[in-house]
């Protein structure tokens, strides 16, 4: 088998659309050799437990309404392309994700990490759903076959905290600038939202060399 650490924020648009690529590939090649596991990765970290309205931080980082629009115009066309159902307009808050990372990490312990990716980057993205609130991240953890009352429980608590964080900065430190980045057998880097086409052909170069091997 060969790990793929992939490291990933639920409100990043380009990692819901690398999931999406990344799926499909792996759906086309059943036979893959690969072991996902997802890792935190902030990008708003100093973001409020609150969050912020999203458009109004979204203008006033990128210049103005013009520029926004246009960022989302672009986003629709790559995700359309990539046959994912995305309207960057739904979600209207950006939420601190820190609780949203410690439930990822939750739902690995349990074998529900993917699970638990997928449904969060859906609620947000499709649904616009707070995934900073907790009873909306308890409410996703029970949807994958979690107990809800457990996850209820470790959010009010500071379990995980200082673990997901250290994580997160030994990313930075190994060079994760910008999300979604894949390692592949913590030697390959890929970066962005690559097409489906494009790790089929990973797929297919590693079972090769495997096969070379003996």
């Amino acid at each position: 088998m060969v790990r793929l650490d992939v490291f990933a924020d639920p409100v990043c648009p380009w990692c819901f659309v690398g999931k999406a690529g990344l799926d499909r590939a792996l759906e086309a090649r059943p036979g893959h050799p690969f072991t996902v596991e997802w890792h935190p990765f902030q990008l708003n970290p100093d973001t409020p437990r609150e969050g912020v309205d999203k458009r109004s931080w979204l203008e006033a980082r990128f210049g103005g309404k013009a520029q926004v629009d246009a960022v989302h115009d672009r986003l629709r066309e790559v995700a359309r392309k990539a046959g994912v159902d995305l309207d960057p307009d739904v979600p209207k808050r950006i939420p601190n994700t820190l609780d949203a990372h410690r439930l990822i990490h939750w739902a690995g312990l349990e074998g529900r990490q993917s699970a638990a990716v997928g449904t969060l980057f859906r609620a947000y993205w499709r649904e616009g759903r707070d995934i900073g609130n907790p009873a909306v991240l308890a409410d996703i953890g029970a949807a994958i076959g979690m107990d809800r009352a457990a996850v209820v429980r470790l959010l009010a608590s500071d379990a995980d905290v200082d673990e997901t964080l250290a994580r997160e900065d030994h990313a930075r430190q190994r060079g994760v600038r910008a999300v979604p980045t894949f390692v592949i057998a913590d030697r390959h880097v890929v970066s962005g939202a690559q097409p489906h086409d494009l790790w089929q052909q990973v797929i297919d170069d590693l079972v090769a060399q495997s096969a070379s091997r003996g």
